[in-house]
C-alpha cells in the first residue's frame, strides 16, 4: 500500500510512544482512527473548524427505528465523503442491539483509495431511548369506559 497516499498521523487518543514522543499511526490504522474521529465529533465541537464532524449526534434522542437508521446512514456517508477523501464508502448500514435499545451499530464497508482491499468498520453509537412505551396504535381502554 502506498504510505505516501495514506500518510502518518497522531494516534488518537493522543498518547506517547515508548520513547516519550507523540505516538504516530500509519497505513490502515491511520484511516480507521481518522474515520472514528470524524464520526465521534459533532459539528460545532471544534472552535477552529466548526463544520468538521458528523451530524449523527443530532439523533441521540431520536427513536430507534428504521427512519432514524436511514438518516444516520446518510449522515455517515456524507461526513466520510467530505472529511475522509482517502476512502471510497460502498455501504453504510445501521443495526439495533436487540438486548440494549440504547446501542446502534453503524457498519461501514469501504476501500482505501484505488486499492482492491475491501474493509469494514463497525462504529457503536449510543442513543437515549424514550421512556414512553411504544404504542401499538390501538387505544387502551381504561376502567370506566
Amino acid at each position: 500500500m502506498n504510505d505516501q497516499f495514506i500518510g502518518r498521523g497522531w494516534a488518537f487518543p493522543i498518547r506517547t510512544d515508548p520513547t516519550g514522543q507523540v505516538a504516530l499511526v500509519s497505513r490502515e490504522r491511520e484511516i480507521e482512527e481518522s474515520m472514528r474521529l470524524v464520526l465521534g465529533t459533532a459539528p460545532g465541537e471544534r472552535p477552529m473548524r466548526p463544520e468538521f464532524g458528523c451530524a449523527i449526534h443530532d439523533y441521540v434522542f431520536a427513536g430507534a427505528d428504521a427512519a432514524t437508521a436511514g438518516l444516520i446512514a446518510a449522515e455517515v456517508r456524507a461526513a466520510l465523503r467530505r472529511w475522509e477523501p482517502r476512502i471510497d464508502v460502498h455501504d453504510v448500514s445501521v443495526s439495533f442491539d436487540s438486548a440494549d435499545p440504547s446501542t446502534l451499530y453503524i457498519d461501514i464497508r469501504y476501500t482505501i483509495g484505488n486499492t482492491n482491499d475491501p474493509r469494514n468498520l463497525v462504529f457503536p453509537f449510543y442513543v437515549i431511548p424514550s421512556e414512553e412505551p411504544v404504542s401499538s396504535g390501538v387505544p387502551e381502554l381504561t376502567e370506566g369506559e
